[in-house]
């Protein structure tokens, strides 16, 4: 008895697995990590500590130009920003830039990624499904940090409405689609320094590397942005449009910042997973 031998494209499309379930099992197993409850129980802990803090310490209710942390009294709808603003600062860069390192570095580091490699998935697919859960990751914290946030406010703070810093008040419907764009907005960001550090994961071995590059680049940046004769690298620094978040706190709200910032983003996450694909298509393993 004979066997027909099927033509390599029908048996290539046998064993290729849906590309629903590679990302539902990414990120399953991104969630799966205890190392990702913890980042995201540390980051919606600091809605609560800004919250406790502002209350403990007081002070008079912001309004008319002042500042996040000085609007927050009495004002809950605003802790949600404030918290997203204190977090992009260093906090979530460093658990994108983690999430990151163990996309790639941290199966490297374990010997599974070479077995990932030479799985019937094309290093393209591999490579989305990767940034994929990292994204999805990042998402979720700061949809985390905005929920904590605003529930925490509302009952730590109080409010009667968006007090924004331009001195009128929001419905509460219109507070939270600030908060919503606020949310969103953040979470591009990150999502550009996750490619950044993804691409820095498929270079190495070490998932430690990748978190000490990140830092190192977010202290380069700041260091760059505090010196006047540099003045003209401000536009291309990712970091430069982080301050427009407090865009979103006033009426009319201004796009300009936001747009820019976004735009930077895009650039940074498309050079991003471009160098992280030119590696992943070129190494053996």
């Amino acid at each position: 008895m004979t066997t027909m031998a099927l033509p390599a494209s029908v048996e290539l499309r046998a064993n290729k697995a849906p590309l629903s379930r590679l990302l539902r099992a990414e990120v399953v197993w991104v969630f799966r990590r205890p190392r990702t409850w913890i980042s995201l129980i540390l980051l919606a802990l600091v809605p609560v500590v800004i919250a406790i803090g502002i209350e403990i310490g007081g002070g008079p209710r912001g309004a008319g130009g002042g500042s996040i942390f000085t609007a927050i009294v009495g004002n809950g709808f605003v802790l949600p920003v404030a918290a997203l603003a204190a977090n992009l600062s260093l906090l979530l860069p460093l658990v994108a830039a983690m999430w990151s390192a163990d996309a790639i570095a941290g199966e490297s580091s374990h010997g599974t990624l070479r077995g990932l490699l030479i799985a019937p998935i094309s290093r393209v697919r591999l490579l989305g499904v990767k940034a994929f859960g990292v994204a999805v990751a990042v998402l979720a914290a700061c949809l985390l940090i905005t929920l904590v946030g605003t529930v925490t406010g509302l009952i730590v703070v109080g409010s009667q409405g968006m007090l924004t810093l331009s001195g009128t008040t929001l419905t509460t419907g219109a507070a939270i689609g600030r908060l919503a764009i606020a949310a969103g907005w953040v979470s591009v960001q990150v999502w550009a320094v996750g490619a950044i550090a993804l691409a820095i994961s498929t270079w190495t071995e070490h998932p430690l590397v990748v978190l000490a590059a990140t830092i190192a680049g977010a202290i380069v940046f700041g260091v760059v942005s505090a010196i006047p004769a540099l003045d003209f690298l401000q536009p291309y620094l990712l970091t430069n449009s982080w301050t427009s978040l407090a865009d979103v706190l006033r009426d009319p709200m201004p796009t300009d910042g936001l747009i820019h910032g976004m735009a930077e983003a895009g650039c940074y996450l498309v050079i991003g997973l471009s160098v992280a694909l030119a590696r992943m298509v070129g190494r053996d393993g």
